[in-house]
């Protein structure tokens, strides 16, 4: 028996998802995380695999992994203590930044604190110029007097960052040499070798999270793989990337920045491919769990990718799935300030002690706990049976802040999620503007334990057409790990305007890609199947700043005028305008070779025989009333049902919550199809 498991590693619940080859079935599982000892959790979820359904460790074929070990180390700023040589005189390079407020509406906030301290930056004798020429070749004696400051300065690694090494990296590759043999024992990184990048800062800070994350990241993965091992797993482990893909463990290893945003991504390729295969065109997906809310968009079954998310204080500039992190997780928690006002989140109570209501030592309110409050979950197991609703403490919990604001305790509770949905829609409103779609047009797919829960309240704010719920929405990250591609990213720079003369280079550029990304995925992965390649450029107006993502095809890269025209098209869909006799520039190829792997085969759901019958009212505190809602269970439901709100509909991963006025319909694959009703004019 061959068989595929998917791990998702969230804040409060491990994720399993198991997909068997030989009949395509899924199963799945969630444990709690274990912050305090990694790793105990993937034994917890496999001995309960093993119990429950039979499921061996030495059965597995394939084993894929999302973790939030390198984005949580850039958060709390706990990884290696790095010390950058950079070009002299451009020693401020990250300190600068690009001069951007933190936050525009606060004229008192203030940049975060670089990653790499002044003190521990060092400027190197060398100067190399947008052309690649060697102004001022590079001195060894400022090498190595920067070298003896570095162990002076307490640093625990060194990263090379010059001025130009996209164009040419031999400085970098000097500077690597000459610190290896001066201190062997301290860890070497080039920015042009991370991720060859234009503009200075963007690389360097790039370069910057990837080495400061790289040792703690290594050392968590060597563990995992122990771990696996002693379990009797035998197949090598592949972890998900921030573009939406997997790579092998030895990949992660050299360049654990691929990885930073994995579980995010997980989440989005899980949506995709729900999406495409329920025939829904234009999705918004949704993953709330015990720290955050992640949105993203997706069309045609495809998602958005884009670079320069935030990870943390900082953006990290490489290919990646564009999600929208906000802070609004089920174990986000409320307060009430010194001014009286109510706050949610970002801190949140994790896995432990976690929301008061799960027993666990959590004492104070989450939104999880508001929830349990207004009486919309408790009905059924939550977390397939791992946690046991104490109501009784999450009364208490949120009593700490209905008693300040002076208020019952179920209005407090339902301010909780109220303010929490406006903080998802500002920052949801954000991404809408960044890629100009009508949301009007679109559906929320809703995933995550807490998801389900708050989709219907979004996505009425955002006055979308729907809301689905996948008929296993609280595992669906783990899932998406579980058939996500071997995807990886290849890129040159170019940095020309669009002319007949340029056409030969663009094509030795994609030949070198190319066989670049075809060596990766049949030699390095070790993929015998048929690969796929796609191509965009990154492209400007001459004069423009910034470049948007332009697909391309293939076979036309040397059709100057297809490319000039695929740009202008673009940027009149992105802004609504082009200027068609502005000279265009060409900065950036980019290549994205995959190699499909297996994916589950949706089975279609029983057909209803007669209408949905809930198993009894229960009493709610919904939209600011007391009322009473029909309860259904998932598992009972079948093709074809409808039945309106307000509804709760029970399963043993999340619990789905429709207000009066939405209509349930549940389709041929059991997704549950939420119309929301129109606003008021």
């Amino acid at each position: 028996m061959a068989l595929r498991v998917g791990v998702d590693v969230g804040g409060s619940f491990t994720d399993f998802a198991v997909l068997d080859d030989a009949d395509g079935s899924l199963t799945t599982l969630k444990v709690f995380s274990r912050p305090d000892a990694p790793g105990q959790e993937i034994v917890e979820g496999m001995r309960q695999l093993a119990a429950r359904h039979g499921i061996q460790a030495a059965d597995v074929g394939y084993f894929t992994h999302g973790t939030t070990v390198g984005i949580n180390t850039v958060i709390q700023r706990n990884g290696l203590k790095l010390a950058l040589f950079t070009t002299r005189n451009f020693e401020d390079v990250l300190e600068l930044a690009r001069l951007k407020m933190a936050a525009y509406h606060n004229l008192f906030s203030r940049r975060p604190d670089p990653l790499i301290p002044r003190e521990r930056v060092f400027g190197i004798e060398e100067r190399v110029d947008a052309e690649g020429a060697v102004l001022t070749p590079i001195e060894e004696a400022s090498v190595a007097g920067a070298v003896h400051g570095a162990i002076a300065s307490g640093a625990q690694g060194i990263l090379i960052a010059f001025l130009h090494a996209w164009r040419n990296p031999a400085h970098e590759q000097a500077a690597e040499a000459m610190i290896r043999r001066l201190a062997p024992e301290l860890p070497v990184f080039r920015s042009a070798a991370i991720w060859p990048i234009i503009r200075e800062y963007e690389r360097t800070m790039t370069a910057a999270i990837s080495g400061h994350v790289q040792p703690r990241v290594a050392l968590y993965l060597d563990a995992f793989e122990d771990r696996l091992r002693e379990l009797g797993v035998n197949c090598g482990l592949r972890i998900t990337k921030s573009n939406g893909g997997v790579m092998g463990a030895a990949q992660a290893r050299a360049e654990c920045v691929q990885m930073l945003l994995s579980g995010t991504a997980s989440g989005v390729i899980g949506a995709a491919f729900v999406a495409q295969a329920a025939g829904l065109p234009r999705i918004m997906s949704l993953d709330i769990g015990g720290t955050s809310a992640d949105v993203a968009v997706i069309i045609d079954g495809q998602p958005e990718y884009g670079s320069g998310e935030v990870i943390g204080d900082f953006q990290i500039h490489i290919p990646s799935v564009s999600v929208t992190s906000i802070g609004q997780g089920g174990g986000s928690i409320a307060s009430v300030d010194e001014f009286g006002v109510l706050k949610v989140g970002p801190e949140s109570a994790g896995s432990l002690p976690g929301p008061a209501c799960y027993g666990r030592g959590g004492e104070r309110p989450t939104i999880t706990d508001a929830v349990a409050v207004s009486g919309l979950i408790g009905h059924a197991g939550l977390g397939y049976g791992a946690v046991t609703l104490d109501l009784d403490r999450a009364k208490a919990a949120v009593g700490t802040v209905a008693g300040p604001l002076g208020i019952p305790l179920e209005q407090a509770a339902g301010e909780i999620i109220e303010l929490a949905v406006s903080g998802m829609y500002t920052d949801t409103s954000a991404l809408v503007s960044r890629f100009g779609i009508d949301v009007r047009e679109f559906s929320l797919l809703a995933f995550g334990g807490a998801g389900p829960m708050l989709a219907c309240f979004l996505a009425r704010e955002l006055n979308m057409a729907s809301v689905v719920v996948p008929p296993a929405p609280g595992v669906l990250s783990a899932m998406g790990g579980l058939i996500a591609d071997l995807r990886n990213d290849f890129i040159r720079i170019v940095y020309a305007t669009l002319a007949p003369a340029v056409a030969p280079r663009l094509a030795e550029a994609l030949e070198g890609m190319k066989a670049q990304a075809l060596h990766w995925l049949h030699e390095e992965q070790g993929f015998a199947g048929e690969a796929t390649l796609n191509l965009s450029a990154e492209m400007r107006y001459r004069g423009q700043s910034h470049e948007i993502a332009v697909p391309l095809e293939l076979d036309a890269i040397t059709d100057i005028p297809a490319i000039t025209r695929a740009f202008h098209d673009r940027h009149r869909v992105m802004f609504g305008h082009a200027d068609e006799k502005a000279a265009v520039q060409l900065i950036t190829l980019r290549l994205v070779v995959a190699g499909a792997t297996p994916k589950p085969r949706l089975r279609p759901c029983p057909p209803a025989e007669g209408p949905a019958e809930p198993d009894r009212l229960v009493p709610v505190y919904l939209d600011g009333a007391h009322t009473r809602a029909a309860l259904y269970r998932r598992e009972a439901l079948r093709a074809g049902h409808t039945f309106p709100g307000p509804a709760i509909i029970a399963q043993p991963d999340c619990t789905t919550c429709v207000p009066a006025g939405f209509t349930v319909r549940v389709d041929g694959f059991g997704n549950l199809i939420i119309a929301v009703p129109e606003k008021a004019a």
